[in-house]
C-alpha cells in the first residue's frame, strides 16, 4: 500500500508539472504543451474543412478520425488534469478540490470542447446537436493555456476590467440615446426603416462603429445632422478602448521587464548588482 501510495503520488507530482509547466526551463513539459497546441490547431483547420462540402465529399473521414484523435487526447488531457491537481496538497483528497478545479473557467471551455463529440453517441436531438456541435470551437480558446501572448492578453483584461466596463456602460447608454432620438426623428419619413426603438439601434450600432452599412440611413435634415454628430462621437468612443488597452499592454511589458531584470534570490536590481564595487 506504501509503494503504490508513493507511485500515485510520483505520478501525479509528474503530470502536475508537465501539464501545468510549473518550470518554464523544463523541456519536457515545453514540447508536450507544444504538442498539445498543435492538436488543438489541427483540430480547428479540421472543424473550419468539414464545413466546405467539397472538401468533406473527399476527405470526410479522414476528418472525422481527426477530430476522434484530438477528442481522445484532450480527455486523456483533462481526465489527467482533474486527477493530479491535489498533487502539492496531499492532504486534500476527494472531490471537492476536483470539484472545485473543475469549475474553473479553463477547465470548463477543456470540458465543452469535448462534449458534443460524446453526446452524438447517444441520439441527441439533431437541432440541440447542431447546437451543442458549436461548443467544439471553444478548442480554441484551449490555446490561452499553451500561448504567453493570449495569457498577456488575458491580464490585460482583466487589469482593465473596471475601466472596460465603465466604456461599455457608456457605449450602450449612449446606442440608447442616439437610437431613441434618431427614432423620434426618422420615424414619420420612413416608418419602415425606423418602426421601432430597437430597430432603430441597428442604425445605432453601425453608425457608432463607423461601419455604415447603407442598409438603413436618416433622409430628413434634422435626421441627417443628428447622424454626423453621433459618428464624429463614435469614432471617439471607440478610441478609449484602444487607448485603456494600448496603456496597459505598454505596463504589463513594463514589469515583466522589470521583473526580468531583478535578481531572483534578494529581489534587487540587477544594475544594481553589476555597478556594485568589489573587494
Amino acid at each position: 500500500m506504501r509503494y503504490d501510495y508513493w507511485m500515485s503520488k510520483t505520478l501525479r507530482l509528474f503530470l502536475y508539472r508537465i501539464l501545468e509547466q510549473t518550470d518554464r526551463n523544463d523541456r519536457l513539459a515545453y514540447h508536450v504543451n507544444l504538442a498539445l497546441f498543435g492538436i488543438i490547431l489541427l483540430s480547428v483547420i479540421g472543424l473550419t474543412l468539414e464545413t466546405v462540402d467539397s472538401i468533406e465529399a473527399q476527405i470526410g473521414p479522414q476528418l472525422q478520425w481527426i477530430e476522434a484523435f484530438a477528442v481522445i487526447v484532450f480527455t486523456v488531457e483533462y481526465v489527467a488534469r482533474l486527477w493530479c491537481c491535489n498533487a502539492h496538497s496531499p492532504t486534500q483528497r476527494g472531490i471537492s478540490i476536483r470539484l472545485k478545479k473543475a469549475m474553473r473557467p479553463m477547465m470548463i471551455i477543456d470540458l465543452l470542447a469535448i462534449v458534443p463529440f460524446y453526446l452524438s453517441f447517444f441520439g441527441v436531438d439533431l437541432i440541440a446537436m447542431r447546437l451543442l456541435r458549436t461548443f467544439r470551437w471553444f478548442r480554441v480558446a484551449k490555446l490561452a493555456r499553451y500561448s504567453n501572448s493570449i495569457q498577456l492578453f488575458g491580464r490585460v483584461m482583466l487589469r482593465k476590467k473596471e475601466e472596460l466596463i465603465l466604456t461599455l456602460s457608456f457605449t450602450i447608454v449612449l446606442l440608447i440615446i442616439a437610437s431613441s432620438l434618431m427614432y423620434y426623428v426618422e420615424h414619420e419619413a420612413q416608418p419602415d426603416k425606423f418602426s421601432s426603438i430597437p430597430a432603430a439601434m441597428w442604425w445605432g450600432i453601425t453608425t457608432l462603429t463607423t461601419v455604415g452599412y447603407g442598409d438603413t440611413y436618416p433622409i430628413t435634415l434634422l435626421g441627417r445632422l443628428l447622424a454626423a454628430i453621433i459618428a464624429i462621437l463614435g469614432i471617439g468612443l471607440f478610441a478609449l478602448p484602444t487607448s485603456i488597452l494600448g496603456a496597459a499592454f505598454v505596463e504589463e511589458l513594463g514589469s515583466k521587464k522589470t521583473q526580468s531584470e531583478q535578481c531572483p534570490h534578494c529581489g534587487k536590481s540587477l544594475t544594481d548588482h553589476s555597478s556594485a564595487p568589489t573587494d
